[in-house]
């Protein structure tokens, strides 16, 4: 499973990589590793696009990446960066139920994401859709993922 995709509602940060992608989120919470921005923002922007490019698919890949972060982040800030507890069976991979915090965020928009249009998307967009209707994040971008995901008119 390829991915080296970024969404137009990241537009803004992706040339500088000023902001963690969510290609890059998705990555680390696959692999168990909670990244600060501070982090990020520490690295060069070679050693950014790296993390973007490097797959973490497979199990040898998960733990290579989070290897090879974890010294990253040693390396350019002396500090280990979390380890998180990954999920057997995260909801971003489940295409048959939309999870409730995502259709109360729709609900906002005086929308409804079904559950045929729920299963079309990738595991990447659910990824998107769930951290962007976190009320912990900031989500101004939630209305233009459902709409960049053709979930909701412009």
């Amino acid at each position: 499973m390829a991915m080296t995709q970024f969404f137009q509602f990241e537009a803004d940060f992706i040339e500088s990589l000023r902001c963690i992608p969510m290609l890059v989120r998705f990555k680390l919470d696959t692999c168990g590793v909670k990244l600060a921005l501070s982090h990020w923002n520490k690295f060069p922007q070679q050693v950014r696009q790296i993390l973007v490019d490097r797959s973490c698919a497979t199990p040898t890949e998960i733990r290579a990446y989070r290897e090879e972060l974890q010294q990253l982040v040693l390396q350019y800030s002396n500090t280990p960066a979390k380890e998180l507890p990954v999920e057997e069976n995260p909801p971003w991979m489940d295409a048959s139920a939309v999870p409730v915090e995502v259709s109360e965020k729709a609900r906002e928009f005086e929308a409804a994401i079904g559950p045929d249009q729920w299963a079309n998307l990738t595991p990447l967009q659910r990824f998107a859709l769930i951290k962007l209707s976190r009320s912990s994040h900031e989500n101004s971008n939630f209305l233009p993922a459902c709409q960049e995901f053709n979930l909701i008119g412009n």
